[in-house]
């Protein structure tokens, strides 16, 4: 049994990667192309978790998925001219390469198919990355991942017309889970919250991907439909919690396996590495789409970065179209190794993304329409802004409020948690805190403190870097849950709430007042 030995290299190679500033994932791949080297394939187990970090990642994006946001403009309209233009300029690679290396030339068929594999981005790596900067809320988020959906969808219906994944007769039964949604919802309350809750929803996930499964449906799909009926539920969003680490966990074996797969012989190393390198052409087209369809420049910008990469998806239909004939098998591996590459790239310069908004914000404001010219909140007056108004932003509002009245502003990016603090009398606006464009509308003189009560340790550091930069000179206080990001944000002044350990001074502090303890 090698999983172990595999699994430890990836320990290893991700504590590696990350030390070198990239994303664990990439020495997760890493690792898989290494260990091929050696002649050391994964077993079961790794391909286990492989199929269950992909069939968790796409029902956590279930749970968190807004229909209405797949419906806009610059959501499908994006997703489909991006499908159409990548096709058509990868065909034109293809057989661009054909012409020079004549070992490489395709069929029309086969460039096709292999074309439409490039289009893709990766789901994985993108949702990967946003958790890890504390950005999964922001408004680019949102954009890149009803983006990613969309192809998703559009990738499933290819493996629906090469035959592999015809559904029966019977699949129109799945219409009945419809109506047990209430019952979901009552059981899951009914499991609490501790480990049985999160079993029912490692059943749910698995469960319902092999029941689409067994009817003829792709299981992943099923279980991006099934999180999808649950959405918009505060169990939802608990659960998805819940399952955040095993999907981070699982997810390991996915990327070892791409590297695992091993590279491809002869000149289609080159041709691999070729496509790896283009693909820092396709957020120029993202973001180009992303705004002629009316969507704020800086959030297409940040959109588009995080999109140019290929995807595991892709993979899947080149498995598919290699056992029907329509390629040859050693495309697999090709396209492991270009999406490998797109990865690498994709890292390196989604670390400087937001660096390279501020640097270049004058000209990237001139792909500004008319019709995306963002009217900022009204922060008049205000002197204290707290960031993030969930249970503990609040009750930092409300202690504010009692001295500062209506000069405290709360700011989020939920319009339902806005329009709730509204019918409290609470002065809330939504807005992305770590948009410099919004910190532009701010009198940055009048105000007296910033209050992060983000929780995300990456985005606190994020928006401190940003006000520091633009010259704030007032106090800022944030919520940390460790000690070492307590340090961290320390030693650039701010003041850190370490939110486990001084509760738990105030929790004592609590019981020996009200107890008559003191």
């Amino acid at each position: 049994m090698l999983d172990p030995i595999i699994i430890l290299a990836a320990l290893l190679c991700g504590m590696a990667s990350r030390a070198l500033g990239l994303p664990a994932l990439i020495g997760y791949l890493g690792a898989g192309f290494a260990l091929h080297e050696i002649h050391i394939s994964g077993g079961d187990i790794l391909h286990v978790l492989a199929e269950m970090g992909i069939t968790l990642l796409l029902f956590t994006i279930g749970l968190k998925l807004q229909p209405a946001n797949l419906l806009k403009t610059n959501v499908w309209g994006t997703t489909l001219l991006q499908i159409l233009i990548m096709q058509l300029a990868f065909v034109l690679l293809l057989t661009l390469a054909g012409w020079i290396y004549p070992g490489l030339q395709l069929g029309f068929g086969t460039s096709m198919v292999v074309a439409f594999a490039l289009t893709f981005s990766s789901t994985v790596f993108v949702i990967q990355l946003m958790q890890e900067r504390g950005e999964m809320a922001s408004r680019h988020a949102n954009l890149a991942v009803g983006i990613l959906i969309l192809q998703d969808l559009a990738a499933v219906m290819f493996l629906v017309f090469t035959g592999s994944k015809v559904p029966d007769i019977s699949a129109l039964l799945l219409l009945l889970l419809i109506p047990l949604r209430p019952l979901v919802f009552r059981l899951l309350s009914h499991c609490g919250h501790g480990e049985l809750f999160t079993l029912f929803g490692l059943v749910l996930a698995i469960g319902g991907a092999a029941l689409f499964q067994s009817m003829g449906v792709k299981g992943d799909l099923g279980a991006l439909l099934i999180g999808a009926a649950l959405a918009g539920h505060q169990k939802s969003k608990e659960l998805a919690r819940n399952l955040l680490h095993f999907k981070d966990l699982f997810l390991v074996g996915f990327f070892l396996s791409i590297g695992l797969d091993g590279w491809p012989r002869g000149e289609l190393v080159a041709l691999s590495v070729a496509l790896g390198l283009v693909v820092v052409f396709k957020p120029l087209v993202y973001f180009q789409l992303m705004a002629r369809l009316h969507t704020p420049p800086r959030t297409a910008l940040l959109g588009a970065l995080s999109l140019g990469n290929y995807s595991e998806f892709g993979l899947i239909v080149i498995a598919v179209a290699a056992q029907t004939g329509w390629v040859d098998s050693e495309w697999t591996s090709a396209l492991s190794l270009s999406i490998a590459i797109s990865f690498l790239l994709s890292s390196m310069i989604n670390k400087q993304s937001h660096a390279l908004y501020q640097r270049w914000r004058p000209r990237i404001q001139r792909f500004e329409t008319r019709r995306t010219q963002e009217r900022h909140p009204d922060t008049s007056g205000v002197r204290v802004m707290i960031l993030g108004m969930g249970n503990i932003g609040t009750g930092a509002y409300e202690a504010s409020a009692e001295r500062y009245g209506r000069d405290v502003l709360g700011i989020d990016e939920n319009d339902r948690k806005l329009h709730e603090h509204r019918l409290q009398h609470r002065r809330v606006a939504a807005a992305d805190a770590s948009d410099p464009d919004f910190w532009h509308s701010v009198n940055l003189e009048e105000l007296e403190l910033v209050m992060l009560a983000l929780t995300n340790h990456q985005e606190n550091l994020l928006v401190v870097r940003l006000l520091q930069g633009m010259g704030y000179r007032g106090g800022i206080a944030a919520v940390v849950r460790f000690r070492e990001e307590a340090e961290e944000l320390e030693e650039m002044g701010v003041s850190a709430f370490n939110l486990y350990a001084q509760a738990g001074a105030g929790f004592a502090a609590h019981a020996e007042e009200n107890l008559g303890l003191g």
